[in-house]
């Protein structure tokens, strides 16, 4: 998973907003049949590859960046692990159940809606508690100090509006993580 910390700005965007912005064309222009939800059926397992690979770079930086924090600051990393999985595993019995829904062309009982709310409604916090753990490690990190929600505010809302922040943040993250390459590089070549 360290992959995402050392890919570039420019290829973390195009994995996470160009490749499903292609899809997207490629699934409207071949689309020629007279089933309106034929391209529906496809959405789930986009949904699915797009929401790992986002939620995989958010595993990658939390967990990664803990191994850098001082060791005045104690951040719990089990916490953040499962409030990253809920997301994951919500998103995928939603995407089963939308699959299911297009592909019997049948919508089920109505009070699965009601049970759909709220846990969508947790799983945005969920979401929304990792991109505050996120930017406080990464300030934290920076800084090599304990920070409050003020100091990391920006990287809170760059994370959150990520097709922008992606641009700012993630060479950040390749300078605190091209070291520990480099260092790896280096070992390679005093062995040879």
């Amino acid at each position: 998973m360290t992959k995402f910390l050392t890919l570039k700005h420019w290829q973390l965007f195009g994995l996470l907003l160009g490749l499903p912005v292609i899809f997207q064309f490629f699934m409207e222009s071949t689309n020629s049949s007279n089933d309106p939800t034929g391209e529906f059926k496809v959405y789930p397992i986009l949904i699915v590859l797009y929401m790992g690979l986002f939620l995989g770079w958010f595993y990658s930086l939390g967990s990664n960046l803990h191994k850098k924090l001082p060791e005045t600051v104690n951040m719990n990393l089990n916490k953040f692990k499962l409030f990253l999985l809920i997301p994951a595993v919500y998103m995928l019995f939603f995407s089963v159940y939308i699959y299911s829904v297009f592909a019997t062309n049948t919508v089920t009982n109505s009070a699965i809606f009601g049970i759909v709310f709220p846990l969508h409604l947790f799983s945005m916090f969920c979401i929304f508690y990792c991109l505050y753990f996120i930017s406080k490690e990464l300030k934290t990190v920076e800084w090599q100090k304990p920070v409050t929600f003020s100091d990391f505010a920006g990287e809170f809302f760059l994370i959150w509006f990520f097709p922008i922040g992606i641009w700012i943040i993630q060479p950040r993250i390749n300078k605190l993580f091209e070291d520990k390459t480099k260092d790896k590089t280096e070992c390679k070549s005093s062995t040879i």
